[in-house]
């Protein structure tokens, strides 16, 4: 799905990942569930490259449905996964989330299970190696991502901005669709480690200007960090 000259997501509104696209290569944003990797062969097959122009991927965070296909891309194909210091046990399977499941729909919440399922969920294969980043770290990849701690969601949750894209990818620092419920529209992720502390890390982000905010989870946004920020600290307040 093109969202933009320099920008693509593959998946769908329940679980997705990016592709980031410069005359340089691409570098990916997540790596989804593992049953994503045929979306990001088609993708890249209908923007005219193949797996041998990715020159490495960003995880948001270290999470099961954010790192699905992640170490068959560096494990098969030698792509660099990058994820944030404090997040690295847990992209290795060494450390889990002990967030509470929370408010809950049976439908909502039924959907996301079984396509995760259906995705890979069950069998996600965990990142042998991995290369550390820290905030306000510029990665010499394509777009020249910047890394932007967010923590709360988890220990090393982090954003990523790439101007180019007029863009920045927030993993579950924040949600445009709770995957538990199936509320629509910017929110606070579900089954986060810190409520508070994700809350206050969206500081980081609100006054970037950015137009697209793209979440692991829902539509992409394209109305401005600040109006994203606005409605999720009202969503949380409304709680």
């Amino acid at each position: 799905m093109k969202l933009g000259p320099h920008l693509r997501r593959i998946g769908n509104d329940i679980v997705a990942a990016y592709l980031i696209e410069t005359d340089e290569g691409i570098t990916v944003v997540d790596a989804g569930l593992a049953g994503h990797w045929s979306e990001l062969v088609a993708e890249l097959s209908a923007m005219g490259r193949s797996l041998a122009d990715i020159r490495g991927l960003i995880l948001t965070h270290g999470d099961t449905d954010h790192i699905g296909f992640a170490e068959r891309l560096r494990r098969d194909h030698g792509v660099p996964v990058y994820v944030h210091e404090a997040d690295a046990a847990r992209a290795r399977g060494e450390a889990k989330s002990k967030a509470s499941f929370g408010t809950f729909k049976v439908g909502a919440t039924a959907r996301f299970m079984v396509y995760a399922s259906r995705k890979g969920g069950l069998r996600t294969t965990y990142l042998s190696e991995v290369v550390v980043v820290h905030d306000g770290q510029v990665l010499d990849l394509p777009g020249a991502p910047r890394v932007i701690g967010m923590p709360g969601h988890s220990p090393g949750s982090i954003a990523v901005h790439v101007p180019i894209a007029d863009a920045v990818f927030v993993g579950d620092a924040l949600t445009t669709r709770h995957v538990l419920t199936g509320r629509h529209g910017p929110q606070p992720a579900p089954f986060t480690d810190d409520p508070a502390l994700a809350l206050a890390s969206l500081t980081r982000i609100e006054d970037l200007g950015a137009t697209w905010i793209l979440p692991g989870h829902g539509a992409p946004w394209n109305e401005g960090a600040a109006e994203a920020v606005r409605r999720i600290r009202a969503a949380a307040q409304a709680r």
